[in-house]
């Protein structure tokens, strides 16, 4: 069904959101401060999002019965993870609107789905093979020249479940991922000039809102900075732009996707993923834009006229990463928060571990040098220390079915 004119849910109804991380957790804070109630399911009792919310559904993200009375505490059910069993979406859709679909969730959550969605659309990609064994994936890189870079169909994220295949020696390590789940992806490597993403927002009545394009550092695959504008030059700028906001009208789109592409050296630009929710890198929006992503998915899987995308200031985000195991605390904070244009945003998760997202730094500026400046010195400012176990945040929890 496409979309088109709907009832709005207005402020008094209540969110259903699968994922009660930090999206979860941002997503909530937007929704309420709307007037709009909001339900979690999560595994975790210290889930971020858990201390926000009227309700929450303790349960694992494959629990069909649970995920099905979410819906039913909710008027409408939105995803802050995309990696959810597709009959636990179909479920909630027996109950109440799911936004974005679970079509748009097939699409996405799959490499090998999302890369034949891509490619039967014409958007580019670097060149792709699928391999169902390791006899198969010899057979996909020697087809794709090397290097290359194996991965695992489903819930890879943040750099898990890839192997790069330099050389043949590296053919035993791409097998061990596994085929449990279906076929690997095969890729070609691409040596990108640099990385950049677009968030858009598609409404009920098929209305975008494209934010900038922002460039993106990588380290080991998980995100660490983010600076806006992208730096880029203007031509490549709108090409991107324009990718993200055809890919959300092809997907259907209900709510706010994110696509993360590759710049090659001639301005060239490749998909590389995308996720058909907030993102990462579309955290800096909180501070730089007047309507956050997290407010712009709540206006539009609500039915609400979308908000304005535009940058009020060049802006640069650095992420906060565990860097040792256990309860932490942050410090340096008030050094920190000093630096002009510097906003803090915490998580509220309360054990850290190496690498984990536990926070980011958002800083303002006249250029985006300057705003990138600001972030790294702010960043460069907090250090995590080893505190005594806390409560998990209190909250009402309730028993999944």
């Amino acid at each position: 069904m496409r979309v088109g004119a709907a009832v709005p849910l207005l402020p008094g109804a209540t969110i259903g959101i699968v994922g009660g991380g930090q999206l979860g957790r941002m997503l909530a804070l937007d929704a309420r401060r709307m007037g709009y109630g909001v339900a979690v399911l999560d595994p975790s009792p210290a889930a971020p999002a858990a201390a926000l919310a009227d309700a929450h559904v303790q349960a694992q993200f494959d629990d069909v019965g649970a995920v099905a009375d979410l819906a039913a505490r909710s008027d409408v059910v939105t995803f802050e993870l995309e990696h959810v069993p597709l009959d636990c979406a179909l479920a909630a859709a027996a109950r109440r609107p799911v936004r974005p679909s679970s079509q748009v969730l097939a699409a996405c959550q799959h490499r090998i789905r999302e890369k034949q969605f891509l490619r039967e659309h014409g958007f580019p990609t670097a060149p792709w093979r699928q391999a169902g064994s390791a006899e198969e994936i010899e057979e996909a890189v020697a087809g794709l020249g090397l290097p290359c870079v194996v991965k695992i169909p489903f819930f890879g994220y943040d750099g898990r479940g890839q192997v790069r295949v330099a050389s043949r020696n590296d053919l035993p390590a791409a097998a061990t991922l596994g085929f449990e789940r279906g076929p690997l992806v095969v890729e070609r490597y691409i040596p990108f000039a640099s990385e950049v993403a677009v968030v858009v927002a598609r409404g009920m009545d098929g209305g975008r809102r494209v934010y900038p394009v922002v460039r993106t550092v990588h380290d080991d695959g998980i995100l660490v900075e983010v600076v806006v504008p992208a730096q880029v030059p203007a031509t490549v700028a709108d090409r991107a732009a324009g990718i993200a906001e055809s890919i959300a009208t092809a997907l259907d789109l209900v709510g706010v996707l994110a696509v993360e592409m590759f710049v090659m050296d001639r301005g060239e630009v490749l998909v590389n993923e995308m996720a058909p929710r907030p993102h990462n890198s579309g955290h800096y929006t909180i501070n730089a834009c007047p309507t956050s992503q997290f407010e712009q998915h709540v206006r539009a899987i609500c039915g609400l006229p979308l908000g304005g995308a535009g940058l009020l200031a060049s802006a640069a985000m650095v992420n906060l990463l565990g860097d040792r195991q256990g309860p932490v605390r942050l410090a340096g904070v008030e050094e920190a928060l000093a630096v002009a244009g510097v906003s803090l945003h915490l998580y509220g998760k309360g054990e850290a571990w190496p690498r984990r997202k536990m926070g980011h730094i958002t800083a303002l500026g006249e250029t985006a040098e300057e705003a990138l400046d600001r972030a790294r010195r702010a960043a460069a400012m907090l250090r995590w220390e080893p505190v005594a176990l806390s409560q998990p945040p209190r909250g009402l929890h309730l028993s999944g079915v």
